[in-house]
């Protein structure tokens, strides 16, 4: 077994189908035994993606013409990741690298010579990347110009988070122990973690682990989630006897996030229009021993599945580019296009709509995306004020994230969270 051929194979379905990572490395994995391969195969493909448009750059720069064949150009990727980011010896990832074109002989003398002239030409090579902005910061250009033009006081900063690995970060079930009792417990088993000051249910672990050396996982003491979405709880305020709706809910944590901070509620909906997708919140509502009415519909479409009563409380976390998010799917910056923006904004809008319509009077929406785009976040917010007289907005008052004309921007790594945007608004 060639784990790089495998690593290559994976980056292929990426880059010429437009597969997702998580999907791909999902399949390729199946049939890899050893746990230090796989961990080796997943870290070349989550670097090659994270860094593609540095690396694609720098292999530019040592042909004399494109790459036709993307097989072997995914190939020769891996390898300059290892030469690069990895510890692996520079003889051991060329050779290696090379004897992973097995199926074409072609392509060997090729792999090889570019892998030693980037050895030969490595300090030119950077020096050349670091000029390039798209190659520096190992983003595409239309990216690039987004973020600087919404956040240019924040964009340096955002391009250097989105490389890096995320914290793997834990909710406690504060139904059932304390942030500290929690806390306690991994220390016990000398897993090192923080908590996080201002989210009582969130803890930080100091490497990420399998979920099942958890203390209490499998019996709903804790899940897995990002302090930014472990805010939106909160941020409802939901209270007693309240129906709440929970929109484009998959896969289910902010919805488990809801129940377990107030167990009293009359009903909580979630509704997800991806069967497959809300099969996961429902695995997540059993693991934790809550209860859910499920719904699986097109939120834009109500009239299809709603039953006529009002909500006091509907959360929706928008369907969005996920640009805040690149850090944990570094794939985004492959599959995503700036064309997609404009689509995701028509459909961001429509379930706005459709969600207000069934929001009671004095009832309140809190609108989430994970990205970062002004597009997506306050602009969206202010055309939907305009267009809705019976519509204000509850200003969220917090010592995280940027405020904005409406709502509150977190940027990609403060604090350890995810790119995230939260506004409220109250029906009047």
């Amino acid at each position: 077994m060639n784990t790089r051929l495998i690593a290559a194979k994976v980056l292929s379905r990426v880059l010429q189908d437009g597969q997702s990572l998580t999907v791909a490395l999902d399949s390729a994995l199946k049939s890899v035994e050893s746990a230090k391969d796989r961990a080796f195969i997943q870290a070349i493909c989550y670097g090659v993606c994270r860094y593609f448009h540095r690396l694609d750059y720098i292999l530019g720069q040592l042909l004399d013409k494109p790459l036709k064949d993307l097989d072997i150009k995914a190939l020769v990727l891996t390898g300059l990741y290892q030469l690069i980011y990895m510890r692996v010896k520079p003889h051991a990832a060329v050779s290696e690298t090379v004897f992973a074109v097995s199926k074409k002989p072609w392509a060997k003398a090729l792999v090889n010579a570019l892998l030693r002239s980037y050895l030969r030409d490595q300090v030119v090579l950077e020096q050349k990347a670091d000029a390039i902005k798209s190659a520096a910061t190992s983003h595409p250009n239309w990216l690039v110009k987004q973020i600087e033009q919404d956040w240019p006081s924040h964009a340096s900063q955002i391009f250097y988070e989105n490389n890096q690995p995320p914290p793997m970060v834990l909710r406690v079930n504060l139904a059932h122990i304390s942030q500290d009792q929690y806390l306690f417990q991994l220390r016990e088993r000398d897993i090192g973690a923080e908590k996080v000051s201002f989210c009582p249910s969130a803890i930080i672990l100091d490497k990420p682990i399998g979920v099942d050396l958890l203390p209490g996982f499998a019996d709903g003491l804790v899940s897995v989630q990002d302090i930014a979405a472990q805010l939106a709880a909160a941020l409802l305020d939901v209270q007693v006897g309240h129906r709440v709706l929970d929109v484009c809910a998959a896969p289910g944590g902010k919805a488990a996030h809801i129940l377990e901070k107030q167990p009293q509620l009359k009903e909580l909906v979630a509704v997800d229009i991806d069967a497959f997708r809300m099969q996961r919140v429902s695995d997540n509502i059993k693991r934790l021993k809550l209860s859910a009415t499920l719904v699986v519909g097109d939120a834009a479409n109500p009239n299809e599945w709603w039953d006529g009563q009002l909500f006091e409380r509907i959360l929706l976390d928008a369907p969005c580019s996920a640009l805040g998010v690149i850090r944990r799917h570094p794939d985004i910056k492959l599959l995503r296009r700036a064309d997609d923006i404009v689509p995701l904004q028509t459909l961001q809008q429509n379930i706005m709509r459709a969600a207000w319509s069934m929001l009671a009077p004095g009832g309140i929406m809190l609108y989430a995306t994970c990205s970062i785009l002004k597009q997506e976040n306050e602009l969206q917010i202010d055309a939907f004020l305009v267009e809705h007289f019976d519509a204000i907005e509850w200003p969220i008052e917090a010592d995280w994230g940027v405020r904005g004309c409406y709502g509150r921007q977190i940027m990609t790594g403060e604090s350890s969270m995810d790119g995230f945007y939260y506004a409220r608004i109250r029906k009047i």
